[in-house]
């Protein structure tokens, strides 16, 4: 028997995504941490070379240019998480969506509907279809 998949606009996948991804982070390991080292949905700092994570997190990078990609991965870790605090947001995800000054990547924003709709079927373990609003 085929299975009908269900249709939800983008922000409904995303409050899927964001539920299910909340609970695989805690006080000490962001998203981009968790995603990191579990190799899913974005893949964290992973999808990054040292090079470009250096680049994209010049506030720590600025006055310590030596640092070990496992020490920057740990100090990103903590301020994706220390920025999660400061704005109240429920994922790292959340907070880069809402354009911070230091932009690391653009949050949900980063992906195409295609991406979502993927990413739902592997973590919500539901495929969808995403329609537009309305």
């Amino acid at each position: 028997m085929p299975t009908t998949t269900r249709s939800c606009t983008r922000a409904e996948a995303v409050t899927d995504l964001r539920r299910v991804l909340e609970g695989l982070q805690d006080d000490e390991h962001s998203m981009c941490e968790v995603a990191a080292r579990k190799g899913l949905f974005c893949h964290g700092f992973a999808q990054w070379s040292s090079t470009e994570l250096r680049r994209r997190y010049p506030q720590i990078t600025r006055s310590r240019p030596h640092l070990t990609r496992q020490v920057l991965e740990d100090l990103a870790n903590r301020w994706q998480l220390a920025r999660q605090q400061a704005t109240g947001e429920r994922t790292a995800c959340d907070v880069q969506a809402q354009g911070e000054r230091y932009p690391q990547c653009r949050g949900w924003d980063e992906f195409e509907n295609h991406e979502l709709e993927a990413f739902h079927a592997e973590l919500c373990g539901e495929p969808i279809r995403i329609v537009a609003e309305g």
